[in-house]
């Protein structure tokens, strides 16, 4: 009874409430299979080292088996073949048990050839038809079928073999490939059409396959002696190493008045000529043929290839090893000189030939000299640059400013870019004396404007003096072709005198911008650069050192190394006997200066601070505190001054550096630490805001403050010890 249930539950089970005969592969409960039962896979099993732990899809991507097979073709309406061999390839996917068929095209088969199984996987032959092709069932030397047809496998390739070899397959020996009947019977009726003595072959593939778009190139001349001018023909000489044709090409000079032609010569061979002149048509050939019957039977001629040519004429034509430098060819009739030629031209005969010489032939006569342009003088309309451009063209067209020089020099920020200079009239009129002028130089063009300053009971307006604009140098013809010199930025300096449309000014003094803008760009302006100032003094008063040394000195009786700056003034003049001006002079004064110290006033920079803030609206102050006091990470209400600079510069407070840094100072205890409580309560101008500015405790740099800036620093001495020392050297 149990054998029968054991047997019973191998065929027969339930579908759907129905008792039905299903297959011998039904496993039992949980998928286990039963006693006695072995499962078929449904795909090709290979072993866990081939695939490193992956499945098949991933380890096996993009690995094909390829085996070369054939299979027999009937032909029933033809009596002249009666099957057909038809070779194939069948491919094996490794990913998913995939399986291609595809024939080779063969030319002029008059067959449908291509893909004749397209890529699935394909069910074994009946009665096996529910299952499908696995590795295993592919070999050499052994028949498989497709859909009713019968392939016979006859070999595979190396990859194929090392793979099945790794299965543990035991390769048959390759099979030989049958020839199709009705091929080897055309083929033979092809070889008996074919002559027993074959015409002679001229094989040119390889030379144009080696030399494919391998061209020299030479730089040639040709003197014609017919023209007129007797000028020299420059033209370009191609050699194509494919085929051992020259075309050559003129180069036209501009304006010549010669007719532009593609090609002086075309494409060809081109021949060396015998003496006695040209050939006819048909004369040079590369065949000869002989008649056999001549004018015997008939009118009928008989002609056979003439391996002796007989009679032929022999006509050479220029190769590559008769071009060279120096060389004259014969181009119908024309003697060209070949005087140069390109890199791969010499690379080629260097490589070839062994020549290293590759002196060129000098051809081109020197070029004449550029005619000078002339401009006619300036007529008085308009602007010089405005009518200098409407002689360049025929469209005139406005002239172009210097746009970078704009962008670079324009106002930007706090940077002005403005030259300033407080200048007065060189005039004997006792009114004229004492009006003052504010010189302003505008560097993004080249500008000046000059304003007076306006003073109480001089019976003179004050104000705008001269307009802004570029101001010619005096003494300057008007009316001529060339351009006039303008004022620039180095003909301007404390001590220069200027002459403005007929106005002499002389330069007394600069603001604090204009003095470190030009310290700061030495190299544009001489009077600024310190090392330049002192080579010149050392050049005047060089032998003099010990002497001058000794003027200092006795100018200084105290011993105080300090001297006051009018007696150092005048040391100066009298050493360079006036060859200084006054710009050089105070140049030396900010280098060696003893500046006066003087205690600013807290609350004025607190009240320009707090000024400053409002305008731009600032008012981060608890999110400003609040990131000093993360930094404070002892939590002692201090940080040092460059921690709290850089916070104040990443909150992009719209202070001006040296503000910002005298009131981080002020607000430094005895260890140079800011308390930064103190300092952002003094900025809040919502909470601790100062009614009035209190003025500066400074004395103004003179009576007029015509730079409308902050005044700087006095000087109180020049320290005269380290200016000697770099003037002369070090003495003991």
């Amino acid at each position: 009874i149990e054998k029968e249930k054991f047997h019973k539950s191998q065929h027969w089970g339930y579908c759907n409430n129905v008792a039905m005969l299903v297959g011998e592969d039904k496993p039992g409960i949980g998928g286990e299979p039963l006693p006695g039962q072995k499962l078929k896979p449904k795909y090709s099993v290979f072993p866990g080292e081939m695939r490193s732990g992956a499945p098949a899809w991933v380890a096996f991507d993009k690995q094909v088996l390829s085996f070369d097979a054939y299979f027999e073709e009937e032909v029933p309406d033809k009596n002249q073949e009666l099957y057909r061999i038809r070779h194939c390839k069948i491919y094996f996917y490794l990913e998913d048990d995939t399986i291609q068929v595809i024939e080779p095209q063969v030319k002029n088969s008059g067959i449908t050839q291509g893909t004749i199984v397209r890529r699935h996987r394909i069910p074994l032959p009946p009665p096996h038809e529910d299952q499908f092709y696995t590795i295993d069932h592919f070999n050499i030397n052994i028949e498989v079928i497709l859909y009713a047809r019968r392939y016979k496998i006859i070999d595979c390739d190396q990859f194929t073999k090392k793979f099945l070899r790794k299965m543990g397959f035991r390769l048959n020996a390759p099979a030989g490939r049958p020839d199709d009947p009705y091929t080897k019977e055309r083929q033979k009726i092809l070889d008996n059409m074919k002559p027993l003595r074959p015409y002679e072959r001229i094989d040119t593939l390889k030379q144009f396959l080696e030399h494919d778009g391998h061209v020299l190139r030479f730089f040639c001349v040709w003197d014609d002696p017919e023209s007129m001018l007797h000028d020299p023909r420059e033209l370009v000489l191609h050699y194509y190493l494919s085929d051992d044709t020259i075309d050559i090409k003129e180069i036209i000079p501009v304006n010549s008045g010669r007719d532009a032609v593609p090609l002086f010569l075309r494409r060809d061979k081109l021949p060396k000529y015998a003496p006695t002149g040209l050939y006819q048509p048909g004369t040079v050939t590369d065949r000869t043929v002989l008649n056999v019957f001549g004018k015997l039977v008939g009118k009928r001629n008989r002609y056979i290839l003439d391996n002796r040519k007989t009679g032929a004429v022999h006509q050479e034509f220029y190769r590559d090893s008769d071009l060279k430098i120096g060389a004259v060819i014969n181009v119908w009739g024309r003697k060209v000189t070949l005087c140069d030629c390109d890199e791969f031209t010499k690379e080629y005969y260097r490589t070839k030939y062994g020549i290293e010489d590759f002196t060129p032939v000098p051809y081109k006569s020197p070029t004449p000299p550029k005619p000078e342009k002339t401009f006619p003088p300036y007529t008085g309309f308009g602007s010089e640059e405005d009518s200098l451009s409407s002689c360049m063209s025929l469209l005139p067209k406005p002239p172009q400013k210097d746009f970078k020089k704009f962008m670079e020099k324009d106002r930007s920020g706090m940077e002005s870019n403005i030259l300033r200079f407080l200048a007065k009239l060189v005039t004997e009129n006792p009114i004229d004396k004492d009006r003052k002028f504010i010189i302003s130089y505008f560097l993004s063009d080249d500008t000046i404007s000059v304003f007076e300053h306006v003073q109480r009971n001089t019976g003179i307006l004050g104000g705008k003096f001269l307009e802004r604009g570029r101001i010619k140098q005096p003494g300057q013809e008007l009316f001529k072709s060339e351009p006039s010199a303008y004022f620039k930025a180095q003909d301007l300096f404390v001590g220069a005198r200027v002459c403005f449309h007929g106005h002499n000014f002389l330069l007394v003094d600069a603001d604090e911008y204009t003095f470190n803008y030009m310290e700061k760009h030495a190299n544009e302006f001489s009077m600024a650069d310190i090392g330049v100032i002192l080579k010149k003094l050392k050049d005047i008063a060089g032998p003099r050192s010990r002497e001058i040394r000794q003027m200092f000195a006795a100018a200084d009786p105290e011993h105080t190394k300090v001297i006051e700056y009018d007696p150092f003034r005048s040391l100066i003049v009298s050493i360079t006997d006036g060859a200084f001006s006054e710009h050089e002079i105070m140049t030396i004064r900010r280098c060696y200066g003893v500046r006066d110290e003087y205690e600013t006033d807290l609350h004025f920079l607190l009240a320009v601070a707090q000024e400053q803030l409002k305008k731009n609206s600032f008012e981060n102050f608890e999110q400003l505190s609040a990131v000093l006091m993360y930094n404070d990470r002892e939590k002692c209400g201090v940080l040092p001054h460059e921690i709290c600079r850089t916070i104040c510069k990443s909150f992009k407070l719209p202070l001006a550096a040296d503000d910002l840094q005298a009131l981080l100072t002020k607000f430094e205890d005895e260890h140079k630490q800011v308390e930064y409580k103190k300092f952002v309560d003094g900025l809040n101008w919502r909470e601790n805001q100062i009614p009035a500015f209190q003025t500066i405790k400074v004395p103004l740099k003179n009576e007029d403050d015509w730079s409308r800036q902050p005044p700087s620093l006095g000087v109180k001495g020049i320290k005269y010890l380290p200016f000697l020392d770099d003037l002369f050297g070090n003495e003991e």
